[in-house]
């Protein structure tokens, strides 16, 4: 109680202080030498301990924090249409910039794409500073680098193994900017989708009465958010091909919208260390396919280049995205669906419950 007591006396119910406890490394296991048998009974005990005053013996269903109402799930929806209209904002861009650099030529395409990229990646940066996408922790430059780094691979990386793996390049070779515009589009389903699942997951909290409660309460809107999320991104790299006239790039697009969903939903509940590295690790995957390629032309290196030239001519150079991105995904699929389930995982900052 004394080393907790801080943030215990913030807390509204029970399942507020399991979830803390949870947090803190606090499991099942470990409340045995507090004579409990469970988390769940631990706070309930640690809750009963509380001083009560007025405020606390409101009831929970119609406060939160030291007697301010608590937040109702209509009112933050009417909340977040700012962020709701503001997420389509990169879609918008990246059509109007594709747009332009397809009517204009030479010098006047140059400079309508060297003003319209920095414009999209402004959005895109706003959309991650407002409404459920927003990180309490910034996943940082690195972070950043890692995904420019993805995004700039599924628009030149798949002609440029191609290039490579012939001989080249000998010369420019054009961008595959579907699965680019289609990834900008998507910024809006992701971030309704998380608003979705932040929004079932502050009411499973609020009327859960256990942690396994809890979790229960919580797997079926993140597997939908999920599932919907994907659905929406396949049906956006169709559309997406279709106006371009371009290859949808369905895998390997599909894989990096996926991955980069779930690396922001796990930033977005305070769990950015394992996102960071799925990103790290694709990024680097894709890299070293690329590097390797190059140097397998040297004397006695050719052997460097066999595996990627193997898979290129077996499925394509997309292969190559849609397996780094899939290796990356599916660890992080795993450790998001642990994770994201966990009450710790949804106690925000500043009463925003």
């Amino acid at each position: 109680m004394e080393e907790h007591r801080a943030w215990c006396e913030r807390a509204v119910d029970p399942l507020e202080i399991a979830a803390g406890l949870e947090a803190h490394g606090i499991t099942d296991r470990a409340v045995a030498r507090y004579r409990h048998r469970t988390v769940f009974s631990l706070a309930e005990e640690m809750y009963a301990r509380l001083p009560q005053d007025d405020d606390h013996d409101i009831g929970t269903s119609d406060t939160g924090h030291a007697g301010h109402p608590a937040p109702d799930d209509g009112h933050e929806r009417g909340r977040g249409t700012g962020w709701a209209v503001l997420v389509l904002l990169p879609a918008a861009l990246c059509a109007l910039t594709l747009a332009g650099a397809h009517l204009a030529s030479g010098g006047s395409r140059l400079a309508v794409i060297a003003a319209g990229a920095p414009a999209v990646a402004l959005a895109v940066r706003a959309c991650l500073r407002h409404g459920p996408l927003v990180a309490p922790v910034p996943g940082g430059p690195a972070a950043r680098l890692r995904t420019c780094g993805l995004l700039a691979y599924a628009c030149y990386g798949d002609g440029l193994i191609d290039a490579a793996l012939t001989g080249g390049p000998d010369e420019p070779w054009p961008p595959h900017t579907a699965p680019l515009l289609a990834l900008c589009a998507a910024v809006a389903p992701a971030a309704w989708c998380a608003g979705f699942f932040a929004v079932r997951a502050r009411h499973a909290l609020r009327t859960s009465r256990g942690l396994d409660d809890f979790a229960a309460s919580v797997w079926p809107p993140l597997l939908g958010a999920l599932a919907v999320h994907l659905c929406l991104l396949g049906a956006l790299l169709g559309l997406s091909g279709a106006l371009l006239g371009q290859a949808t790039g369905l895998p390997g697009a599909g894989a990096l919208g996926l991955l980069l969903f779930l690396a922001r939903l796990l930033m977005a509940h305070g769990v950015p260390v394992p996102a960071r590295a799925a990103l790290g690790a694709a990024f680097a995957a894709e890299v070293l396919a690329v590097c390797s390629v190059f140097i397998g032309r040297l004397p006695e290196c050719a052997f460097l280049a066999v595996p990627v030239e193997n898979l290129t001519s077996a499925l394509g150079a997309g292969a190559v995205p849609a397996l780094a991105c899939s290796a990356a995904a599916l660890p992080l699929l795993v450790h998001a669906l642990s994770a994201l389930t966990k009450a710790s995982a949804h106690l925000f900052h500043d009463g925003g419950r």
